[in-house]
C-alpha cells in the first residue's frame, strides 16, 4: 500500500517521467531481453520492431502515474491488460523481472534526478500495480479453468481442418488432443496461440471466429506480409500438426441478451470476432442486427457466402457490403469507403444501438469519428485492437480508409 508521501512523490514526478516515458521504454525492453532472454517469447517482436508496444507501455506508465490517487479513473484498462496477460500465460514470477528492469531503465534515463526517495516511491507504485494485476489475472485463470472444457495455462491442440475464407484469410479448426471437446467461451474472445517457427517459440493472439459450443475452436487468420506466425500457418502448417493454445480471454464480448439493436462494422480480418458474435446470437435474436463489412472486393471478402446465407434465413439480419475496388462481376451495396451517409442510412432513426467495430487502425479511426458525428455516445461504441492498445482519433478529418483485405 502506497503511503501518502509516496503518492505525493509520484504525482510530483509524473510529468518528468511522462516527458521521458518513451525513452524509458526504449531502454527497458532491450535491457530486459538481454538480461532475461527467456521472456522475449512472451512479447510480439513485430510490435517491438514497429515501436507500438513500447509506445503502449509508455502511455500506460503515464496514465497510471497520473491517476495514482484515483485508480478508478483508469476504467477498464486494468481488465484489458489482465486479459491480454492471461492470453499469453503471464505469471506472477514475471512481474519482478519487469519491475527490476523498469526501475533500472528509469534510473538510466533520468540519472541523478532519481533520488532514493523517488526510486522507493516508484518501486512501491509498480508493486501496487503488479499486485492488482496478479489478483485480477488469478481470477481469470481460475474462471477459465472451471468453465466447461476449460483449462489453465497451455494445452495441446491439433489442426483438424484448414479452409480458405478468401484469397488471404484461412480458417484453422483446432481440436484438443486430450480433454473435453466442447469448450465454452464468450463470443468475441481470442486465444493465445504458440507455434514453433524455425526452432523458435512464437506467440500470437487470434480472435475466435465461430460461436461457442462447437467441438473445438476456430481461428481465421490473414496472411500478413512478413507475418511470422501468419506466414507459418498459411505456408507450413498442415492438418494433423499440433499447436499450443492458451484458453480464450478478452472482454470485447457480446452480452447474452442485447437490449437494443446491434450494428457490426468491420474491415478486413476485423470481421473474425464479429462473426463469432453473430453466429452465437442470430439464431435466437430478439433485436435487429446490421452487419456492415468493408473489403477491397469479393476476392478479399471472408465469410461472404456465410453472411449471405444467414441474411436469407434471418429477417432480423441486414448484410451490407462495401468494396473499395470491386471486380466487374461484384455487386456490393456501396463502392469506395464507409461514409457518414452510408452509416446514417443504415442506423435506426433514434440511433439507439450498440455498435461494434474492428479493423485496421485507420478504418477504426474513421468509424469512431463517424459515430461521434452521428451522436453515438461512448456507451454505444465497442471496439478492440489486435495489438497494443492505441488511442482512437475522434475527429471528422481522420483519413477515411477501408481494409486492405
Amino acid at each position: 500500500m502506497l503511503t501518502s508521501a509516496q503518492i505525493d512523490i509520484i504525482k510530483a514526478t509524473a510529468p518528468v517521467v511522462g516527458a521521458h516515458a518513451r525513452d524509458i521504454t526504449e531502454c527497458f525492453y532491450p535491457l530486459m531481453f538481454e538480461r532475461y532472454p527467456a521472456v522475449a517469447e512472451l512479447f510480439n517482436q513485430t510490435h517491438q520492431q514497429k515501436g507500438t508496444q513500447r509506445q503502449a507501455l509508455a502511455n500506460a506508465l503515464v496514465a497510471y502515474a497520473t491517476h495514482i490517487d484515483k485508480l478508478e479513473a483508469l476504467g477498464d484498462a486494468v481488465g484489458l491488460i489482465a486479459h491480454k496477460h492471461v492470453s499469453l500465460n503471464i505469471l506472477p514470477e514475471h512481474y519482478p523481472i519487469v519491475g527490476e528492469c523498469l526501475m533500472e531503465a528509469i534510473g538510466q534515463v533520468l540519472g541523478d534526478a532519481v533520488t532514493p526517495e523517488i526510486a522507493n516511491a516508484w518501486g512501491a507504485a509498480y508493486q501496487q500495480l503488479a499486485d492488482i494485476l496478479i489478483g485480477v489475472e488469478e481470477q481469470l485463470y481460475s474462471t477459465h479453468a472451471q468453465r466447461r472444457g476449460g483449462w489453465r495455462g497451455e494445452r495441446q491442440f491439433v489442426i483438424e481442418r484448414i479452409e480458405p475464407e478468401s484469397e488471404v484469410i484461412s480458417s484453422f479448426y483446432l481440436m484438443p488432443v486430450e480433454g473435453e471437446r466442447v469448450i465454452d467461451f464468450e463470443p468475441g474472445q481470442y486465444i493465445g496461440l504458440i507455434v514453433n517457427v524455425d526452432g523458435k517459440s512464437v506467440r500470437r493472439n487470434y480472435s475466435l471466429s465461430d460461436a461457442p459450443g462447437k467441438p473445438g475452436l476456430r481461428i481465421s487468420v490473414k496472411k500478413e506480409l512478413d507475418g511470422e506466425v501468419s506466414g507459418f500457418l498459411h505456408n507450413q502448417a498442415e492438418i494433423g500438426d499440433q499447436v499450443t493454445v492458451i484458453a480464450p480471454a478478452g472482454d470485447f464480448t457480446l452480452p447474452a441478451q442485447p437490449e437494443r439493436p446491434l450494428v457490426f462494422v468491420t474491415g478486413g480480418v476485423g470481421i473474425t470476432p464479429a462473426i463469432s458474435m453473430l453466429n452465437a446470437y442470430i439464431t435466437n435474436a430478439t433485436q435487429p442486427v446490421i452487419f456492415i463489412h468493408a473489403a477491397v472486393n469479393s476476392r478479399y471478402h471472408a465469410f461472404k457466402s456465410h453472411l449471405e446465407d444467414l441474411a436469407a434465413q434471418h429477417p432480423l439480419l441486414t448484410n451490407f457490403v462495401i468494396y473499395e475496388r470491386p471486380k466487374v462481376e461484384d455487386r456490393p451495396d456501396a463502392e469506395g469507403y464507409i461514409t457518414r451517409e452510408i452509416l446514417a442510412g443504415l442506423l435506426p432513426q433514434d440511433k439507439n444501438v450498440d455498435l461494434y467495430f474492428l479493423g485496421p487502425l485507420t478504418f477504426m479511426n474513421t468509424v469512431n469519428s463517424l459515430c461521434d458525428e452521428l451522436g453515438l455516445d461512448a456507451s454505444q461504441k465497442h471496439y478492440e485492437f489486435f495489438g497494443p492498445a492505441e488511442a482512437l482519433q475522434s475527429q471528422a478529418s481522420a483519413t477515411t480508409e477501408t481494409a486492405e483485405a
